[in-house]
């Protein structure tokens, strides 16, 4: 498996086809190699994906005249090495859904850093109450579960009002976490004699009768 850096490193070189000049797109490698099923030996390789490369345009033809199927060639080449090779294909679409793009991959890692970062926090978020590393957490889908339901179960001991707005606006996919933080909003309201307007959903005192934000009546 590469490291990040390594990553953005292949997918910032430049390679081109010998045969139409055009940039080389870097790509993961297929999980297993067509020709003698033992692997590419890299996690990434550069191929040339444009449409109009002479290569690609003859191949159709030449594989269907060699070997009765509908395919055609892309011109790859591997990562450290100077003489690329053709590569068997048998869509245009092939290799366009797993090109490595450096600038997605630079944002991945800024999400990570930040999960990474709101998990080291935990442990004192509340004693300096810092709500900030509980709401980043809970709030990235992309997180791991785990490190979102430990942020789940510190919203009642932060006691912050703060975080339903957010939580509230915010689609979990997954529904054992949204229960319980639908579970820690009614805690935290009822700690401060606080309730939600059933109509336009402010915050409102618990004893209140009439809403101040919409009038609704209770």
């Amino acid at each position: 498996m590469l490291t990040y850096d390594a990553c953005i490193k292949y997918a910032e070189e430049e390679h081109y086809c010998p045969h139409c000049k055009t940039r080389l797109s870097c790509c993961e490698t297929p999980p297993f190699h067509i020709g003698d099923g033992l692997g590419w030996g890299c996690d990434v390789m550069f191929v040339c994906l444009n449409d109009e490369c002479p290569i690609f345009e003859r191949g159709w033809k030449h594989i269907e005249e060699q070997y009765g199927h509908s395919g055609s060639y892309r011109y790859m080449l591997l990562p450290g090495e100077k003489k690329g090779d053709l590569m068997m294909v048998g869509s245009s679409e092939a290799f366009t859904g797993c090109i490595v793009d450096p600038e997605a991959l630079k944002g991945q890692n800024i999400r990570y850093q930040k999960e990474k970062e709101a998990l080291s926090q935990l442990p004192t978020c509340i004693e300096k109450h810092d709500i900030a590393p509980l709401l980043t957490l809970l709030l990235d889908e992309c997180a791991g579960l785990q490190g979102r339901m430990s942020a789940c179960k510190l919203l009642v001991a932060m006691n912050d009002l703060g975080c339903i707005d957010p939580i509230r606006n915010h689609k979990f996919a997954n529904t054992d976490l949204e229960q319980n933080a639908n579970m820690a909003i009614r805690q935290i309201l009822q700690a401060n004699f606080k309730k939600e307007c059933p109509a336009c959903l402010e915050i409102v005192k618990s004893q209140a009768k009439i809403c101040k934000h919409c009038n609704k009546e209770f």
